[in-house]
Order: C-alpha cells, then sequence, then structure tokens
C-alpha cells in the first residue's frame, strides 16, 4: 500500500433535501443545472403529524426520497435555492431541506489538479 498523504477538502456543504418518493430526480436536476456534480439518493419512511391518516386510524407509511448533495460553499446558496424551487418545499407537507457544513472531505484528486493549489491550503 502506497503511503500517500490524504488531500482534505475543507470549503465543503451537504445539502439534505428530504421529500416524497419519486421528487428526487427532480430535485437532483435543479442540483446539476447549478453546478453540483453528483449526489447520493436514498428512501427513507417518514413519520409526522400525518401518520395516521389511513382507515381506521392505521398508519400510512410516508415513503420519502432523501437526497444528499456535497457542494463547494461558494455553491450553496444557489443550490439551496434551486433544490427548495424544484422541491416545492414552499407548500405545506412537501418535505425539508437543511445545510451541514462539513468539516472536512476526502476522496481521490488527481495529482494535476492538486499541483494548481497554491502551497499551505492542502492539509495532510
Amino acid at each position: 500500500m502506497k503511503d500517500e498523504k490524504i488531500t482534505y477538502l475543507t470549503d465543503v456543504a451537504l445539502i439534505t433535501c428530504v421529500v416524497a418518493a419519486g421528487r428526487g430526480d427532480a430535485v437532483i436536476e435543479a442540483a446539476r443545472t447549478m453546478g453540483a456534480t453528483g449526489a447520493l439518493v436514498h428512501h427513507a419512511r417518514g413519520i409526522g403529524p400525518r401518520e395516521r391518516l389511513g382507515l381506521l386510524g392505521i398508519a400510512i407509511e410516508a415513503e420519502k426520497d432523501v437526497v444528499d448533495i456535497l457542494v463547494a460553499s461558494d455553491y450553496q446558496d444557489v443550490v439551496f435555492e434551486a433544490v427548495y424551487r424544484a422541491a416545492g418545499l414552499h407548500v405545506p407537507g412537501a418535505g425539508v431541506a437543511y445545510i451541514t457544513p462539513v468539516e472536512r472531505m476526502a476522496t481521490y484528486v488527481p495529482r494535476d489538479i492538486l499541483d494548481r493549489v497554491p502551497n499551505g491550503e492542502e492539509a495532510q
């Protein structure tokens, strides 16, 4: 195994959007249009004030898409606004979106890109 230094990215934000099942694709498309390069979608079951709307008060499973998008902090506001609009979060019960600051992230960064980063900005 090579003993290479880990490159940490520190100016990153995580945008999470929880919407009704099937709406995740619209959220991803909006984020990609605004410059996000990718997203992770997973399915969840939500519990909230509307869970007991079924016949005889039997709980209804509220299937959800949870979309996680990592973006550079510089782009978080424009991507967040696009996600909000695409998800239709201005409508009651449509879902929720929030931004979480990421302390550091590590992934493969090609050497030619690292060579363009000014000295001192690359972490161990």
